[in-house]
């Protein structure tokens, strides 16, 4: 591993999070979206994250492989009143789920809080080495 494989690893954790946090908040502020059946509808959104190989078998860290939108139907709610209701009085809201957001909003949360962590003893480590080498 390299010297600094540690930070290495706990700052691709960070950047994980981050575009994870990124991808819940976006959902949320769009868990009211509505549009006409004819319009696509609001898809939440999903961050795939892949292992960084450094050596053999020997993990460096995550990436952020793609972020995708979550399959599945949209919510077809009949409001003849809405301005975007089709003939039958039909519109789709987002395919957003609060619970599994705000689930996934703590654990990227605490996923960025222990990389932060990893960061700061990383560091301290780092400085307390190079205090050695200078007695």
């Amino acid at each position: 591993m390299a010297m600094f494989g540690a930070l290495d690893a706990a700052t691709s954790g960070l950047t994980v999070s981050r575009v994870w946090l990124d991808a819940i908040s976006d959902n949320v502020s769009n868990i009211n979206t509505v549009r006409s059946t004819k319009d696509e509808p609001f898809r939440a959104r999903m961050v795939i994250v892949s292992a960084i190989q450094r050596g053999e078998g020997e993990a460096g860290g995550a990436r952020v492989e793609a972020i995708k939108d979550r399959p599945g139907d949209a919510n077809i709610v009949y409001d003849p009143t809405h301005p975007l209701a089709d003939e039958n009085g039909n519109v789709q809201n987002a395919n957003v789920d609060l619970s599994v957001e705000m689930t996934n909003m703590i654990i990227a949360n605490r996923s960025y809080q222990a990389n932060l962590r990893m960061v700061e003893i990383a560091t301290d480590t780092y400085r307390s080495a190079l205090q050695i080498g200078k007695r």
